[in-house]
């Protein structure tokens, strides 16, 4: 039986459609599924809110707002306004949490504070919409190799400051392994971010040498690399927080796997590599 805390996150079975993710997760006696936009999307809301609600799953989070960073003008207003919609999206699937990613620097540009700086103003314009909708909105750090291109916020730490200011129902943090194993002050953040109330959510995966071709593509089911799941799990557990922990995994050979065969792979690997770590 598949443990009721883990969420399938929809990215790990990346080609199925939403009827085919909802049904398979299901099959596979999942109880949460984390979304992506464009399938619910091709779908329409309305539709994938119905979908949803008769499949029985619960949705651990959306995927993904941010991508915020450019400087003021249209691209950037018109950024602000998708992630107003998304806000209200992800309200209406009986979701609370919005995972960010911040984007990286704008085309042209070097300068990684103002790109930081943008991130904070986009937040302050966002955080009363948060609130309204019941949606705290979870910055992710990413691994540094993605500063430039995707995310300019490489620590827990640093989504913790930028996060700071607001109110932590409206601004939250993400915990992914893959992209904060490595960093030596993550216990302490992860402390941190526990005491400040800012966890929206765990998202597991791992990470392994040589990276792909495209590194995008390298996250690989826990317990086939490098991180200690022990250390990480029983800090966030000692938190208090309690939300569903979701597996995230880009990479290609999974995606071109049969969903159902990936959903029992990850149900196997969360069984042994994290499961003992967070008490039931």
């Amino acid at each position: 039986m598949t443990n009721p805390i883990l969420s399938m996150n929809q990215a790990t079975i990346k080609y199925a459609d939403l009827a085919t993710a909802l049904r398979v997760c299901s099959e596979a006696g999942y109880q949460s599924i984390g979304l992506w936009r464009e399938p619910v999307e091709e779908v329409g809301l309305d539709t994938a809110v119905k979908m949803v609600k008769d499949s029985g799953l619960r949705v651990s989070t959306m995927c993904r707002g941010g991508f915020f960073t450019m400087e003021e003008g249209p691209a950037r207003r018109a950024s602000i306004d998708d992630n107003r919609k998304l806000i209200e999206e992800t309200a209406a699937l009986d979701c609370h949490v919005l995972v960010l990613v911040v984007g990286g620097l704008p085309e042209g540009s070097k300068d990684l504070t103002g790109a930081r700086l943008r991130i904070g103003e986009a937040l302050a314009e966002l955080e009363k919409d948060a609130l309204d909708a019941g949606v705290t909105l979870a910055i992710e750090p990413l691994h540094p190799m993605y500063c430039t291109d995707r995310a300019c916020v490489s620590t827990l730490g640093q989504a913790l400051d930028i996060a700071a200011p607001f109110n932590p129902k409206a601004v939250g943090v993400t915990v992914d392994t893959f992209h904060i194993f490595w960093d030596p002050q993550v216990q302490e953040s992860i402390a941190r971010a526990g005491r400040e109330g800012r966890i929206a959510t765990y998202q597991v995966c791992d990470w392994k040498t040589p990276l792909e071709a495209d590194p995008l593509l390298s996250r690989h089911y826990m317990g086939e690399g490098v991180i200690d799941f022990k250390p990480l799990t029983e800090a966030v557990w000692n938190t208090g927080w309690r939300g569903d922990i979701e597996c995230e995994l880009f990479n290609q050979k999974i995606w071109d796997t049969d969903p159902a065969v990936v959903a029992k792979k990850v149900s196997d690997a969360f069984d042994k590599e994290v499961a003992p770590y967070w008490p039931l």
